[in-house]
This record gives structure tokens, sequence and C-alpha cells, in this order.
């Protein structure tokens, strides 16, 4: 089926979903409330099951010219010694194709490509969403793709749902170096990872206690092992990024409202924002988007064949997403402990 649509919200879920449903033949808006897209250069990582639904939205290619395979990376701890090795040549083995990492500008830039090839899908910047129902009026479907503090979430299902803290804080930056090794090393309560993110760079993430400031980070893993101070040192505080790590809880009873006025679907950190630690934020989103679409698009015609789109969208996408943001966020405690020679020893017995 076809009709009108308003996506409130143009990050990586956003625009992935007005992609789908233009495609699907719909007529979309998209609204976004900065005066200007976000374009933050942390890499993501892109499971071969997103690349396949970028595939289907017709931006795999695109993805592919700028992003670089995730291969051989290990767990390691402060001294270096490595424990484990990231699952990374069975996740390639089993899909026919590697993970792939890629900037966030890189990605955007894809999204917006596909999407300016329609040449009739309007970006509105500036546009602060408080009013859903009056949004809603005279449209066929809502989108939700607003971020963790979705006002269209709390529109149709309230405030019980929102942010929460988890006591510690994020730091990411990309060196203008390439490192030697990749994945994650493991400390008491702080971790650090490094990934390639293209030729010549590498992307790099640190959590830490909350209180720690970004005067303290080089501090807090100096006596780590290399290229992890060379990195820190390679790059300028000024351009590091904080933000304090949350998720949304408790999960929702449900992504879609069929409230009379219009159907509101959520897409991403609106529906489901978890931890970064499973790196599974934008393909959660992605693979949102390719099921919205793929629902909408077999549905009849009519508020009836909508209403019942979102029930299949609900059905596919919501335990399955919450299931990765509950892994996400049970993996964050069991990364951050301080007990480290008991979590050391069970990751040793993972296969390798």
């Amino acid at each position: 089926m076809t009709g009108t649509a308003t996506v409130v919200g143009a990050g990586i879920g956003g625009l992935a979903t007005a992609i789908g449903l233009r495609r699907a033949g719909w007529s979309v808006t998209v609204l976004e409330r900065r005066t200007e897209l976000e374009r933050y250069g942390a890499a993501f990582g892109i499971h071969p099951t997103a690349q396949s639904a970028l595939d289907r939205l017709g931006v795999g290619d695109a993805l592919r010219e700028h992003a670089v395979p995730y291969r051989d990376a290990h767990i390691r701890t402060p001294d270096g010694t490595s424990i484990a090795r990231l699952p990374l040549e069975r996740i390639e083995r089993k899909a026919g194709r590697p993970e792939l990492l890629i900037s966030r500008p890189y990605l955007l830039d894809a999204l917006l490509a596909g999407l300016d090839a329609f040449g009739d899908v309007p970006i509105k910047l500036g546009e602060r969403v408080t009013d859903v129902d009056a949004l809603a009026a005279g449209q066929d479907l809502v989108i939700g793709a607003d971020g963790i503090r979705s006002a269209v979430r709390t529109a149709r299902f309230g405030d019980r749902s929102g942010p929460r803290e988890v006591g510690t804080v994020a730091w990411i930056g990309i060196a203008d170096i390439e490192s030697p090794v990749h994945g994650e090393t493991w400390g008491s309560g702080r971790f650090f990872g490094l990934t390639p993110v293209e030729p010549g760079r590498t992307n790099w993430y640190a959590t830490a206690p909350e209180a720690t400031t970004a005067d303290d980070l080089r501090g807090l893993f100096a006596g780590w092992h290399d290229p992890i101070p060379r990195i820190l040192a390679a790059t300028d505080p000024a351009t590091w990024i904080r933000y304090e790590m949350r998720h949304l809880h408790p999960a929702l009873p449900s992504f879609v409202s069929t409230a009379p006025v219009a159907p509101v679907a959520l897409v991403g950190d609106a529906a489901h924002a978890m931890t970064p630690n499973l790196g599974q934020g934008a393909c959660t989103a992605i693979l949102d988007a390719d099921a919205l679409t793929r629902a909408l698009t077999a549905a009849p015609r009519g508020r009836e064949g909508v209403a019942g789109a979102l029930r299949a969208y609900d059905r596919e996408r919501r335990r399955s997403a919450q299931r990765t943001a509950f892994a996400s966020r049970t993996l964050h405690r069991f990364m951050s402990t301080e007990r480290t020679r008991l979590r050391d020893a069970a990751v040793r017995l993972l296969p390798g």
C-alpha cells in the first residue's frame, strides 16, 4: 500500500525509513529538530544482516564504497595479553560477507544520497515536534525516529519509559594513525576499544567512571599496552566526544500505536536505545526501517491495512531488538566489573 508519512528524526533510522517508504511509493516528509545534521565521526559496525537490509534499500553499494572489513580483533588485558578473539571470522563464514565498519558521516552521506535520488522528499531542519496529534492530522502514518528522548514516544506511550544512566561515561575519537591491533582491552571498571575506520586512521572508544574528565583520560590509560597511549596522544582532546551512557528503561510494551488520529511506529533509539557495548545501535535501527517498510509494502490499502502492517512490524522487531538491548546492557556490566580475575577466566573459555 501507499500513503503519506512524516518521519520525525533525521538520524540513521529516520533516513533509512524515509528511503524505504519512498521506494514503496509513499509520500514522505522528514522533520529534524536540529538546525543541521550531526556529522561527528564515530565508526559504526554494520552486521551482514544490516548490510542486506541496506541492499534492499538501494544504498548497499554506497556503504561498501567507504566501509572497511572488520577482522582479527581480540579481547585483551591492559598488559596486552590476548584472552579471546571476537567472533568476526564465524560471522563472516556464516553470512558469506564480513562485518563492515564505516564512519557516521559516510553512512549519513549514503542515506542522504539515496533519499536525494527521489528529488521529492523534503528534510525540514529546525522543526521541533511538540504536538504529535496535530502533526498526524492528514497523515496516514507518523514515524518516531527522534532518539532516546523521543517526543513521539512520550506523546503516545507516556513517560514511564525513558533514558536511564548506567553510571559510566564514554569517550570516542578518531586518530590519524593506523593501529596494528584491533579489538577491546578490558581493565578494572573501564575498557578501551580500537577499530579500523578507513586507511591510515583508527576509531577508538573508551569508557570510564562518570566523574572522569578529558584531563583524566590519558592518565587513566597511560600504563596500558601499545598503541593505546599513542592513540590518545595522537588525537586532540578538543575533538573527543563525551557522552553519558544511557539506555531506554523499562522496555516498551509495543513499538506501535494505532490511535484514531494517525498510527505511529517507533524505530531506532526511540524504540530501544541501548548501550553501545555490542555495537548494534545502527544495525537495529536499519533493521527496524527495513522491517517496517516491508510490512507496509505488503499491506492492503486503508487504515486497517496500516494497522495490520504495524502489528506485523512489532512482532518481527520488538522482542529481537529488546533482546539485543538487554544483552548489550548485560555485557556492559560484565565488561565494567572490578572483579577482573573471574571475568577474564570466563572470557578465556569462549570458543576461538
